[in-house]
């Protein structure tokens, strides 16, 4: 028996006016409400553990089934660790203080006017997002926090799992008495339904926030008619400066590339100073010797017979795997120039013992986040105190970074006056 047929503009047009229905009261809700609306879809998470991991075995095992790579069946896996980190981040968030109404500043003008610029919801917001099923959660909730009803789209690959935390968000929303309507799944995996997003659903939608490949979040990019909080890749940094301690430089540069290859914070292109040659070698030796194949220009391949020909096309890929590039420069301002030419301005770090050198790289490089003797990896909004994040914005425009509660806010002026008029 056939499936039937479903209208995806009439659907994705009901998800829309459904949430721009329930947009006022969820800009009006308390911190309190919303609170209490997260704190219950954590317990409905670590309640539904059972349920979210059967989900996602089922996920798994479709993703084998297509032959998935292991970075994307990385992205794609949850354990019991990963559920927990999930209902911890709903926690996390709940605790941060409620941007809604906050005054971000404000100051008395000489006719005796009183300015405020105060913190409100951006809108309707819609996700696209791909294999990653942690995003339900955390995109949900922040939203949620920000006062902002949010409509997700999740990859096919994740299809189940989505549905099972999106079942504990809901869960959460109606035992604080908030319309579930503020947290909507759209519940097909028709393709159709992302261009309706991306072109028919103006004056619905307030915003667009793409999180996956590069291809995903390009083509938003082109073809969206709302505006767009993304990022195009992770293509991140290390460089390490003559004047770095040798066994810092090794563990950050192994952390920055191997401890989640998956991950849009993973170090893909590592510099080294052409001053400090005793710290090429063993760098790349740990790296080697990890697993991770390395492809080097030629001072590179000189340290290990192991070290593959670099072409022009590594220095700008984003590999997601076990793969590193590795370039000797002629100083900090060679490590800047390499950076501004093949970098996507997501995040780069120095290791040096010298400030001076330090302080030039951090202020030159014009990336979302620069680090200093840290490894890329902390390119989270988890790690930045944000409670979570829907992704890393590299635009230079409203956000920029991790995209947290902050973030999905906007903000307008409130005046206030003793019946002044204006000459």
């Amino acid at each position: 028996m056939n499936a039937p047929v479903v209208d995806i503009p009439a659907l994705m047009t009901g998800i829309g006016r459904a949430a721009q229905a329930v947009r006022p009261a969820l800009a009006a809700a308390d911190a309190a409400r919303k609170n209490a609306a997260l704190a219950a879809a954590s317990a409905a998470v670590r309640a539904g553990c059972a349920a979210i991991l059967a989900a996602n075995e089922a996920d798994m095992a479709r993703a084998r089934a297509r032959g998935l790579g292991a970075a994307l069946l990385d992205r794609l896996r949850l354990d019991a660790a990963r559920v927990e980190a999930m209902a911890r981040g709903l926690d996390e968030i709940a605790a941060l203080p409620d941007p809604v109404g906050s005054i971000a500043a404000e100051w008395r003008r000489p006719n005796g006017l009183r300015i405020q610029r105060v913190r409100v919801p951006l809108g309707v917001v819609g996700i696209i997002y791909e294999s990653r099923p942690n995003v339900t959660a955390d995109a949900g909730a922040l939203c949620l926090k920000a006062g902002n009803p949010v409509i997700l789209r999740g990859g096919s690959e994740s299809t189940e799992s989505n549905r099972a935390i999106h079942a504990a968000l809901v869960a959460g929303l109606e035992a604080a008495g908030l319309p579930r309507e503020a947290i909507q799944l759209v519940p097909t995996a028709d393709r159709a339904a992302v261009g309706c997003m991306l072109a028919s659903m103006r004056g619905l939608l307030d915003v667009l926030v793409p999180r996956g490949g590069k291809a995903l979040v390009a083509r938003v990019q082109a073809e969206a008619r709302v505006p767009v909080i993304g990022h195009l890749e992770g293509l991140c940094h290390v460089y390490v400066d003559r004047d770095a301690d040798p066994d810092m430089a090794c563990r950050i540069v192994h952390n920055a590339k191997l401890r989640r290859t998956g991950v849009c914070g993973a170090a893909e292109t590592l510099l080294v100073d052409r001053a400090a040659p005793a710290l090429l070698g063993p760098i790349v030796r740990d790296l080697l010797d990890a697993g991770c194949e390395v492809r080097g220009d030629v001072a590179t391949q000189a340290v290990d017979a192991r070290v593959r020909p670099a072409t022009e096309e590594d220095w700008s890929t984003e590999y997601l795997d076990a793969v590193i590039a590795v370039r000797v420069v002629d100083g900090v301002e060679a490590a800047i120039a390499h950076i501004a030419q093949y970098g996507s301005s997501h995040t780069e770090s120095i290791v040096t013992a010298n400030a001076q050198t330090a302080e030039l790289f951090l202020a030159r490089v014009d990336s979302a986040i620069v680090l200093h003797n840290a490894s890329t990896q902390f390119a989270d909004g988890g790690e930045f105190g944000m409670g979570a994040e829907i992704g890393i914005s590299t635009d230079r425009f409203h956000a920029r970074g991790p995209v947290g509660v902050e973030q999905l806010t906007s903000y307008k002026y409130v005046v206030r006056g003793a019946g002044q008029t204006r000459a």
